[in-house]
């Protein structure tokens, strides 16, 4: 196998998966584009904001995107290449961008509400209440994770002490980008420039934060950039979504362009050999058994259920018009699936060993390396590639990282909100816990906490947590079309299977964690403490929620009017 029939496989595969079976969903669901979507209906400059099509695609799909795609399959090609490149298509078309669509159609036919509002309308309060929670901690893992490996990539020193300096000058032009975002958000909300203008003025700020970087590196170690990043999202959490989100994502979709079509270009003129094997063992030491290890280590690129939060919590709150749904949500999932078939040609690109004895320890440093690859044997530069590529994947982390603490912060606070209660009548403590600032900070202490772990220990825990929220989203979406008379029945066969993954894979977890702490083997008793903590809470929610849900899903009742 070579890296050009790989990817003609792929795109083949979900070009059609987007053109058939996308726009049947659709059909079948029904869209009405002349409908007034949550974002005017809504619309207070914070949360609901109406945005162009590309602006909340690129918020879309550099939110859901992150580091995942990129380091699930690197992860999981221990297993071969044919098993990820079959979980990344079939996972893509029929799980995760069912998955996502479902979510962005319900929320913007329930007045662009989260999915948590689509369980309280539809399953029942408590169920809200527990699935909240489980969001609570879910999107503390997430950004434990994700900011980790921010913190890795801007890392500015080598174990010997000697600087790194592709770090460096991707760490520089990140710090630059979050202030040209500050500036772009101003510009697009005051400006009133043609949209043609404003892309001219966002590919200029994106050149000129790249050719800072690359002659002004930073080295800072990575400890200390752990509390930068952790003090840049705080502020990203709280601040309207015009002032850092919407713009930064707008800056973002233009590297990721760049991103995809380098990858895409250099695979097709250099067609590298996939060295990796077509299959190895259903057992890999180290690692574990195939199922359902392969099923949560690939989340984001086949399914993923952070997706239906970015789905139903910012992006529902941004689309123009319903016709937007479809290519914004489908559109983007399928996008991200492209992006992990790339991930496994570039991993597969090197012979055995080579990644490791040039340093690259990281899924993200693998794939840079690779695409850089590809291009320098067109006589492009090996360094600026590398540098473009690593800056390319810090971004789409860092946008996750925007969007989910935002997320976590929303569910923390809507745990303790109750309709029945007016804010001039909350009591103290609700006040407290329902201000934003202090769910912010408890929600990033409690991740500061876990990030110190490194992403390697949290990345299983968190693909678990991942694959379980996308079993209640699409539990949640079911009841929804099934209560608005609606087909729902290609949502059953994707809820089963990743209820089944995510439940032996947390259980698995549990085990291993409590066999460790017991017996005294755990080198980090007090991290591997917490880790069992969250996997324990996690699956006692998902169960709870998943029975409340299944249960109305099988239920004989009368059909609700529909929206």
């Amino acid at each position: 196998m070579n890296g050009l029939i790989m990817m003609c496989i792929a795109i083949v595969v979900l070009g059609a998966g987007y053109l058939v079976y996308g726009r049947w969903l659709a059909k079948t669901w029904g869209i009405d584009p002349n409908a007034k979507t949550p974002a005017y209906e809504f619309e207070d400059g914070v949360d609901y904001e109406p945005a162009d099509t590309n602006v909340v695609f690129g918020h879309q799909f550099a939110s859901i995107a992150g580091a995942g795609p990129i380091n699930g399959p690197i992860q999981a090609a221990v297993f071969g290449w044919v098993p990820v490149l079959l979980w990344v298509l079939i996972g893509g078309v029929f799980f995760g961008a069912v998955q996502d669509f479902s979510s962005m159609y319900a929320s913007v036919k329930n007045k662009g509400r989260t999915i948590g509002y689509i369980i309280e309308e539809y399953i029942g309060k408590w169920g809200k209440k527990l699935f909240l929670l489980f969001c609570w901690l879910f999107c503390i893992l997430v950004v434990a994770a994700f900011a980790d490996v921010v913190a890795g990539t801007f890392n500015g020193f080598a174990a010997d002490g000697s600087q790194i300096v592709a770090n460096g000058n991707v760490a520089t032009t990140s710090m630059l980008f979050i202030v040209e975002a500050v500036a772009l958000g101003f510009l697009l909300r005051y400006g009133k420039l043609h949209k043609w203008v404003n892309t001219a003025i966002a590919i200029l700020l994106l050149v000129a934060g790249v050719a800072v970087g690359l002659h002004a590196p930073v080295f800072i170690s990575q400890g200390t950039w752990h509390l930068v990043i952790f003090a840049y999202i705080f502020v990203a959490s709280v601040v309207p979504v015009w002032a850092l989100l919407q713009p930064r994502d707008y800056l973002n979709s233009y590297l990721l362009v760049f991103m995809i079509v380098a990858a895409v270009v250099g695979v097709l003129l250099t067609n590298p050999s996939i060295n990796l094997p077509v299959f190895t063992s259903f057992y890999v030491e180290g690692t574990g058994y195939m199922f359902p290890i392969l099923f949560v280590t690939i989340a984001c690129g086949a399914v993923s259920g952070f997706h239906s939060l970015v789905s139903s919590g910012t992006a529902s709150k941004q689309i123009k018009n319903e016709k937007n749904m479809l290519p914004v949500s489908f559109g983007a999932m399928l996008m991200e699936s492209m992006l992990a078939v790339i991930a496994l040609i570039a991993v597969g690109s090197f012979a055995t060993g080579e990644a490791a004895a040039q340093g690259y320890t990281t899924p993200a440093q693998i794939f840079a390396g690779g695409v850089a690859g590809f291009l320098a044997k067109l006589g492009l530069s090996y360094n600026l590639i590398f540098t473009l590529i690593n800056l390319a994947v810090s971004a789409f982390a860092l946008t996750s990282l925007d969007s989910v603490a935002r997320i976590g912060r929303l569910s923390f606070q809507e745990l303790f909100l109750d309709a029945s209660i007016e804010d001039d009548h909350m009591e103290p403590w609700r006040k407290v816990v329902t201000n934003k600032y202090f769910a912010t900070v408890l929600t990033l202490v409690l991740s500061y906490l876990l990030a110190k772990a490194g992403y390697q220990s949290i990345w299983p825990l968190f693909g678990s947590a991942n694959q379980l929220l996308s079993a209640l989203a699409l539990i949640a979406c079911a009841v929804y079309l099934k209560r608005t008379k609606r087909k729902g029945w290609m949502l059953w066969v994707p809820m089963v299977v990743m209820l089944a993954v995510t439940l032996t894979a947390l259980t698995m977890t549990i085990v291993q964690k409590t066999t460790g702490i017991v017996a005294g083997t755990s080198a980090n008793v007090a991290g591997d403490g917490l880790q069992l903590f969250f996997a324990v809470a996690l699956f006692a929610l998902g169960i709870i929620v998943a029975v409340q849900g299944v249960k109305k899903l099988l239920a004989q009742e009368p059909a609700k009017a529909e929206n």
